[in-house]
């Protein structure tokens, strides 16, 4: 019998996830609470709402009892909303063992704690968070579900669980590396959506190319700064996780953080792009965590505090921008301090 895996939820990410593994023949089960996407994933094989157009695999299917769902499964994902992730842990929890292995690949924090997700997902277990393991790197989902060649990396506190997931995902067109930085791994996924947000932004204000890559740039700064703060090694912001992330989703159209960021420069208010979107858009949260997480911190993030203004306060995006113009003079290389640098190199 084929080896099978759980997948929990039928997003796009999700979705794209649970393809993978069944082109490797294994039994995946995704679990959604909509019976009617069930049953188009079961009768059509096709999952509209969010991969419009493709056609999945038919040993991929769903359903709405969790039970079902991971009954006999040596691996459980978790690709719900940062949102949603306390409750459907929960819900697994009654039908989880020990001998599962645990994967998330939910880019976020939790907003109202500021905890990472695998924080989370560990807490509604009950096991300790190195039995668990944080999926990132660049990859859209309507890319991999095509099978177009994808490289991401998989990060815990133990290794023999990272090499697990590394050995689940890995394939003919989906490389897969491992990591032990769990904590930069996940930051990296989560504030690189922020600055995605500020991208797309820049792009509907019409700035164009030097403007957009000035604020990558700073925002790589920016979100390596905190992470280093909050215990990252500043290497992993180099890596797949951290500026191969920010690329691929602050330049492309697949991005909703981009399109989100867009409609803000065109003038749309929030209410009307999260309408207009009809899907999360885990930057926005993921703004506000930060902004609560740099004053926690005393670390600066100038552009997570100038789209906060944008996003929460009504500041016009043009003024946000001459705000971050007009800034006080610094020297370029202020990402962390000397002794934070040799403490890595020792």
């Amino acid at each position: 019998m084929s080896e099978k895996a759980a997948v929990l939820v039928a997003g796009s990410w999700g979705t794209a996830l649970a393809s993978v593994l069944a082109d490797k023949n294994m039994d995946v089960a995704v679990w959604t609470r909509n019976e009617a996407q069930r049953d188009e994933i079961n009768g059509l094989h096709r999952n509209e709402r969010f991969l419009p157009g493709v056609e999945l695999t038919p040993n991929l299917h769903a359903t709405t009892e969790m039970e079902e769902a991971v009954a006999g499964a040596k691996a459980v994902v978790i690709v719900a909303p940062s949102s949603a992730v306390r409750e459907v842990t929960r819900s697994l929890k009654p039908f989880w063992n020990e001998d599962m292995l645990v994967v998330h690949a939910t880019k976020g924090f939790e907003t109202e704690s500021l905890k990472r997700i695998s924080n989370v997902i560990a807490e509604e277990l009950e096991c300790s968070e190195d039995r668990i393991v944080v999926l990132s790197g660049p990859s859209h989902a309507e890319e991999v579900v095509k099978r177009c060649p994808t490289t991401v990396v998989v990060a815990s506190m133990d290794e023999t669980h990272a090499k697990a997931a590394q050995d689940l995902f890995m394939n003919s067109y989906f490389r897969v590396y491992t990591n032990r930085d769990m904590v930069g791994v996940e930051l990296a996924g989560a504030l690189k959506n922020i600055i995605a947000l500020g991208a797309g932004m820049s792009d509907g204000l019409g700035y164009g190319d030097n403007a957009k890559a000035a604020l990558l740039t700073r925002g790589l700064a920016e979100i390596t700064r905190i992470g280093v703060e909050m215990g990252a090694n500043p290497l992993t912001f180099a890596g797949l996780a951290g500026i191969g992330d920010l690329v691929v989703t602050a330049t492309s159209r697949h991005s909703r953080n981009w399109r989100a960021g867009f409609m803000l420069g065109e003038g749309k208010s929030v209410e009307e792009v999260l309408s207009s979107m009809g899907m999360v858009v885990e930057g926005i949260r993921t703004t506000k965590a930060a902004h609560t997480i740099s004053e926690k911190y005393q670390v600066q993030m100038p552009i997570a505090k100038q789209l906060y203004h944008v996003l929460f306060e009504g500041l016009d995006p043009r003024t946000a921008v001459e705000a971050l113009m007009g800034r006080d003079r610094k020297t370029e290389m202020e990402v962390m301090s000397l002794e934070t640098w040799e403490q890595w190199h020792t």
